[in-house]
């Protein structure tokens, strides 16, 4: 008896339907980020420039971003000193360090607070007192500068 192969049955080709590509949409700004950029428009009100690498936190480590925010907040909120006060003291303390973009920063937002420039003189005063002749004269050109 002689035994005979069954030839294989060829299945139909079947196509295979190509792949969707999905429609890139321009994505929306996350609720957080248009929050984000609302807190730096206000911060830009009160500072003046506020700095890129400040403001590439609130995409690059948001959760700092909105630490540092909420500190900033809780930092300036009137308590048992003033917010006129404890403008005049970050003033002072950026000229003893000789921080320019902090100087100016404090110095563009202190009439926003109630600051004059007699006050500011003043405070300058006593960083000559503590930090020497140049924290005053570099404090006080830049007074000049800003508040004219």
């Amino acid at each position: 008896m002689a035994v005979v192969k069954a030839k294989p049955v060829k299945k139909p080709a079947v196509k295979k339907a190509a792949a969707k590509k999905p429609v890139a949409k321009k994505a929306a700004k996350p609720v957080a980020a248009r929050g984000a950029q609302k807190q730096i428009k206000s911060l830009e009100k009160k500072i003046g420039k506020v700095p890129k690498f400040f403001k590439e936190l609130t995409t690059k480590e948001p959760e700092m971003f909105n630490m540092v925010m909420r500190f900033e907040q809780h930092i300036w909120d009137d308590g048992k000193l003033s917010k006129k006060t404890k403008k005049i003291i970050a003033i002072a303390i950026a000229a003893a360090l000789r921080d320019q973009h902090a100087v100016r920063a404090q110095i563009a937002g202190a009439a926003n607070v109630g600051c004059t420039k007699a006050e500011i003189e003043e405070a300058l005063r006593v960083t000559f007192l503590l930090s020497g002749m140049p924290a005053y004269v570099y404090g006080k050109a830049q007074l000049d500068e800003v508040m004219k």
